[in-house]
């Protein structure tokens, strides 16, 4: 039976990329002269975090400005991260704030995809299988539907479909 996954994958190498721009950027602008802003990936793979550390909130919002530039023209989508608004306060007046790379489908994501594919009344079984969801059906036409109705349905996150099996 052909079957395909559904996964989000950020590309990690052009989010390193993205972050290596920005760092760049940070160390040849001027109004970031003499100062302690920085911009730097820390772990690999799923666990990759990007830190933003700076002087003031309002450095700090022109840090997240340009990594937000750096990473569009790369072409990596911002729903990748997750950017909670929390604005830590370090010694002085240094101040740091934290994105975290989504990679894995989270669970209550996956239960969202498969509640949206037993309301569609589509003649394919979907399992959660780790941090993929796994879509089973007897016709790759059937498959292709079901492809197009998440893309639709869950547009808050980029889902990746591979593993395409006939």
């Amino acid at each position: 039976m052909p079957s395909f996954d559904a996964v989000l994958e950020p590309n990690l190498v052009e989010i390193r990329n993205g972050v290596d721009n920005a760092a760049k950027e940070v160390n040849t602008r001027f109004d970031f002269k003499g100062t302690g802003a920085q911009v730097e990936q820390k772990g690999k793979e799923k666990d990759a975090i990007i830190e933003l550390t700076a002087d003031s909130d309002f450095q700090l919002e022109q840090l997240e400005a340009v990594l937000i530039d750096k990473m569009t023209k790369r072409k990596v989508e911002l729903t990748y991260f997750e950017r909670d608004g929390k604005i830590e306060k370090l010694g002085g007046d240094k101040v740091r704030k934290t994105w975290k790379v989504r990679a894995g489908i989270p669970s209550d994501l996956a239960k969202k995809i498969v509640a949206k594919i037993k309301d569609s009344k589509l003649k394919v079984q979907a399992a959660i299988q780790g941090d993929a969801v796994r879509i089973t059906g007897k016709d790759k036409d059937v498959l292709q539907t079901c492809i197009a109705l998440l893309r639709k349905e869950i547009d808050d996150t980029p889902l990746s479909f591979n593993n395409f099996r006939d």
